[in-house]
């Protein structure tokens, strides 16, 4: 099933900067908000950034393989939100090759938009990125429970 527009929501962090990180995804029809795809990880020790650009990478693959030609990208880090739109400098050496992969996928779509949204406004995403640093912190995987929209 091919479609032509999503939104990605997306979100990362960590527990202690670096720390237990995750990140999560979700992939939601733009006119419906149908949640299309889910994506999230444990991705060891990490900082919240590379755990946010984790979890970007993540949304943007989800949606390349539901074939999206176009891509509304929403996360509530200003700081790759600003970088990917070439803003904002990525001078921390470490997340240069996410930024590259992230650049990449961006390559295959149409068009791709970044916005900021305020946490409370990617509530979805958090939580499947809080339940990752819970299971990279060794504690019980839940499944987050989450309210539609």
């Amino acid at each position: 099933m091919a479609v032509r527009a999503v939104v990605v929501e997306a979100d990362g962090g960590s527990r202690g900067n670096p720390g237990p990180a995750g990140y999560g995804a979700v992939v939601r029809d733009p006119e419906t908000g149908e949640v299309l795809a889910e994506r999230s990880e444990a991705i060891g020790t990490a900082t919240n950034n590379v755990a946010e650009y984790r979890g970007l990478i993540a949304g943007l693959e989800a949606a390349a393989e539901l074939g999206a030609a176009e891509v509304e990208a929403r996360m509530d880090s200003k700081l790759v939100v600003e970088q990917m739109c070439g803003r904002w400098q990525i001078k921390h050496p470490g997340l240069r090759p996410l930024a590259a992969q992230a650049a990449g996928l961006v390559g295959r779509f149409d068009s791709v938009r970044f916005s900021w949204v305020p946490r409370e406004r990617n509530k979805h995403a958090d939580a499947l990125a809080n339940a990752a640093m819970d299971a990279a912190a060794g504690k019980a995987p839940a499944r987050p429970a989450v309210a539609s929209p």
